[in-house]
């Protein structure tokens, strides 16, 4: 018998879903159900691999079970950027290893997007939901300008699109003199991701699937033609199980000591005053990464849930996934000063919400994808892109999970496991220090 863990709890609200209307609950799995494939996670990766089953074998049984209340988990607690291409968080300048393997990942990158997109369009997705706009990413140093201009020559081996701003650019873009330049790319599209979320699911549910929220599951066993899944009120019997939960794959019994977790946070302002945004100044939504990757990203929205800055910045290893009460309460003070240096107009515009969320990496930058048992799949370990990369792998694995003769993904090419992780404390004390390290050498890019 394979018990799971309980999941590790969340930190802060999930700000993304809380800025929306209250929805109607899914149920909660209280009975026995019988299903063809089962889907564990309603992120991203799971209910894109939903959306495939449902496009390749549209009489199917599918089930998904979901932990917590769907977008109140990592889809209401990223930032939003789908992007499309490279974004390699080990790297200086997000390049990949070689110009190949990063055309690969563009072109992945860029169907997933066109994925959500014509989800968007076939479920009558708000407005606000998707902006095919672009990024940047921004430089605060003359390091970070140096990046920049490093991915750009990057950037020209790719025969890709790019606009270096200058620092009169910046301060036209977002209204703060804090940047000395930038680099747009055209190809990001920016979502509200617990909206995007929501709005996924009600279309999947409309269409046949079946959705059961606060359903986590504590046992998953093999049984008579498939598996059987026990939550704490409920069993579903599977032929065929996909694993749409990132990093607790682990908790599962796979990729043990394979997978690295990190802890982000990020941090939202109330709404802005129609005074405040007058004095901000700038365009009223726009997107920047940080020229480095371990600096600060910062985003303006503005919508229905009114205009606000949100702020996403340090990052902790932590193999337990859980943030102690003392850490979420230190990086909330970090990101009011992180705000106040990049936006002293805005002084006295409080932040309503702070939150964690969880990032599953590997050493050698792969997913953890595929059959991992029989009849079961993983979708697992996005490598800090989670919206689009997670979209990437639910919809191969819902293709390799349906027997798939034709793919959304002619670019996708089997990768190796990921690599084993060095021995606890060792590694608990060099990521950190790696990282501590990193955050000092971004200087004001973080």
């Amino acid at each position: 018998m394979t018990n799971i863990r309980n999941m590790p709890p969340d930190r802060g609200t999930a700000a993304w879903d809380a800025l929306l209307p209250p929805r109607q609950a899914y149920p909660e799995l209280a009975s026995t159900m019988q299903a063809d494939f089962l889907v564990i996670g309603a992120g991203f990766a799971g209910l894109s691999a939903a959306r495939r089953l449902q496009q390749l074998q549209p009489t199917a049984r599918i089930v998904v079970l979901e932990g917590r209340r769907v977008a109140q988990g990592p889809a209401g607690r990223n930032s939003g950027f789908m992007i499309d291409l490279p974004h390699e968080l080990t790297s200086d300048d997000y390049a990949g290893e070689s110009a190949e393997k990063d055309r690969r990942q563009t072109s992945l990158n860029r169907s997933a997007i066109r994925f959500a997109k014509d989800a968007v369009s076939e479920y009558a997705m708000p407005a606000e939901t998707m902006a095919l706009s672009g990024k940047v990413n921004a430089a605060a140093t003359a390091k970070g300008v140096h990046h920049n201009t490093q991915y750009a020559q990057h950037l020209d081996k790719l025969g890709e699109t790019y606009r270096l701003l200058s620092a009169d650019d910046m301060q036209a873009l977002t209204g703060t003199r804090y940047y000395q330049g930038g680099l747009w790319t055209p190809g990001t599209a920016m979502i509200q991701p617990a909206l995007y979320i929501r709005s996924l699911a009600a279309g999947l549910q409309q269409q046949g699937l079946q959705i059961f929220e606060q359903s986590p599951v504590k046992a998953l066993n093999r049984a008579e033609g498939g598996w059987q899944a026990d939550t704490p009120k409920g069993v579903v019997h599977a032929k065929k199980v996909i694993l749409a939960v990132n990093g607790l794959v682990e908790h599962f019994g796979y990729y043990t000591r394979r997978l690295m977790h990190v802890m982000l946070y990020a941090s939202i302002t109330r709404a802005l005053t129609p005074e405040e945004c007058k004095r901000l100044g700038g365009e009223s939504t726009w997107g920047l990464t940080p020229a480095d990757p371990l600096g600060t990203t910062v985003r303006r929205i503005s919508g229905a849930s009114g205009d606000r800055i949100i702020i996403r910045n340090c990052a902790y290893y932590d193999p337990e996934m859980n943030s102690p009460k003392h850490r979420m309460e230190l990086v909330a003070r970090k990101h009011v000063t992180t705000f106040k240096a990049r936006f002293p107009m805005l002084a006295d515009v409080d932040m309503e919400y702070s939150w964690d969320g969880r990032l599953c990496l590997s050493r050698n930058s792969v997913f953890a994808l595929g059959e991992v048992d029989e009849g079961v799949y993983s979708a697992c370990c996005q490598n800090g892109l989670g919206t689009v990369k997670g979209t990437v792998s639910g919809i191969i694995a819902a293709e390799q999970a349906a027997g798939a003769t034709t793919t959304l993904l002619p670019d996708y090419r089997p990768e190796p496991l990921p690599t084993k992780l060095m021995p606890e404390p060792l590694m608990l004390v060099g990521a950190n220090a790696y990282l501590r390290w990193k955050e000092f050498r971004a200087g004001a890019d973080f």
